[in-house]
């Protein structure tokens, strides 16, 4: 018996598996030459932004300026009117008219009102007529007492009969002067049924109306009128500014104002008046008057506003925008750009605030530029591109020098 077998090729295992070796170890090498090639990229980006500079910082700058600074005193204050009268009637009777509008403007002398003069005509009419009634019996006495005079020097009549003439010629002149009297109370009362403004003001609303009866100087008026023009501002300080202010009230005319609600608004300009002779003791407070023309009424009785009192100025002041003024751990500090367009942070001092504006007392000099806007990207020794800030600040402060003036 015969075996037969057939031979199978036995495959090159080893070389196929070194081309797989050598086709990963190619893959490998093009992964490590990418990952080598975008690092070498990114290292030589970064470098060149490196090498650029750091962009600006964008900021707001104001210039650091010199000036008159004033000095004020700021405070509450209640519009009065300088004279408020309040309008009856000093006769009783039936109103006749009421001539002027509710909250109308009166001049002194002005028909307000008027009461049916009839009756108080009537009185004047009857006291002239006793006048002339008893002058005309003082002339009768006056012929009898000449008649028995004449008779007594001839001894046809007593010395007793001649006085008693003589008395009744007195009582009868005495009764005129009486009547007189009588006339003047009643021509008075004639002239008090027209009612006239005692003064230049605005009149209320009314309480009377025509054809109401009103009883002399009844409690509810007719009208009250208030005087515009001048007008007070009462108002309060602190106790502790009594001598500041008892100064320069002695020095001459102390300037005041009068301010909106947003405190730059000046509705009215004026002078300090009168001082309260104490303080008061319950508030702390001094309390002041103050007068103003008020010729534009911008000024209304009861009216509450914002006062402000001229104490002095600082002269030649250091003077920045408040914001220009930042708090820091150590203190008070502002950002200064210099000429390299660098800011470096510089410790101030201040003095007094207004308006918008800072006092600086120390670390600062006039013509410096100080950032106003952006400090918040900020550091110290940054670059800035500094744009001028609105010289508002600057324009309030020649205002407020030529208003205070």
């Amino acid at each position: 018996m015969s075996i037969s077998s057939t031979q199978q090729p036995i495959p090159n295992r080893p070389k196929r598996s070194r081309s797989i070796v050598l086709l990963a170890i190619l893959i490998l090498l093009g992964g490590g030459y990418g990952v080598w090639r975008n690092h070498a990229h990114a290292k030589a980006a970064t470098t060149a932004a490196s090498a650029q500079p750091a962009p600006k910082v964008p900021v707001t700058v104001a210039t650091v300026r010199k000036a008159d600074f004033p000095l004020y005193l700021y405070g509450l204050g209640t519009v009065t009117p300088l004279n408020s009268v309040s309008i009856s009637s000093r006769v009783a009777g039936v109103v006749d008219k009421v001539p002027v509008e509710q909250g109308q403007m009166v001049k002194q002398g002005d028909l307000l009102a008027e009461i049916d003069p009839r009756p108080y005509q009537a009185a004047l009419d009857q006291a002239k007529a006793k006048e002339a009634e008893d002058e005309a019996t003082l002339r009768n006495a006056q012929v009898v007492l000449k008649r028995l005079s004449t008779l007594l020097q001839k001894t046809f009549e007593t010395q007793q009969d001649v006085d008693n003439q003589q008395a009744v010629v007195n009582s009868t002149a005495a009764t005129i002067e009486g009547d007189k009297a009588a006339i003047e109370a009643a021509q008075l009362n004639l002239d008090y049924t027209r009612i006239t403004s005692p003064l230049t003001g605005k009149t209320s609303f009314r309480t009377i109306d025509p054809g109401n009866i009103v009883q002399a100087d009844q409690s509810a008026g007719l009208f009250t009128i208030v005087q515009l023009q001048p007008i007070y501002v009462s108002l309060t300080q602190p106790q502790d500014e009594v001598a500041t202010i008892n100064k320069v009230f002695a020095a001459g005319p102390v300037a005041i104002d009068t301010l909106g609600a947003d405190m730059k608004t000046v509705l009215a300009s004026g002078r300090l008046e009168a001082v309260q002779n104490q303080v008061d003791q319950a508030s702390g407070t001094i309390s002041l008057k103050a007068t103003f023309a008020n010729q534009d009424n911008a000024l209304w009785p009861g009216l509450s506003v914002n006062t402000r009192i001229r104490i002095g100025t600082m002269a030649g002041a250091i003077v920045v925008p408040d914001e220009a003024v930042q708090h820091g751990p150590d203190g008070l500090f502002a950002y200064v750009v210099g000429d390299d367009g660098k800011v470096h942070r510089q410790t101030v001092k201040t003095g007094p605030s207004d308006g918008g504006e800072t006092v600086v007392t120390d670390g600062l000099s006039q013509g410096q530029r100080v950032v106003v806007s952006g400090q918040y990207r900020v550091v110290d020794g940054a670059s800035v591109d500094a744009t001028p800030a609105q010289s508002a600040g600057q324009t309030r402060g020649g205002a407020a020098e030529k208003g205070a003036g």
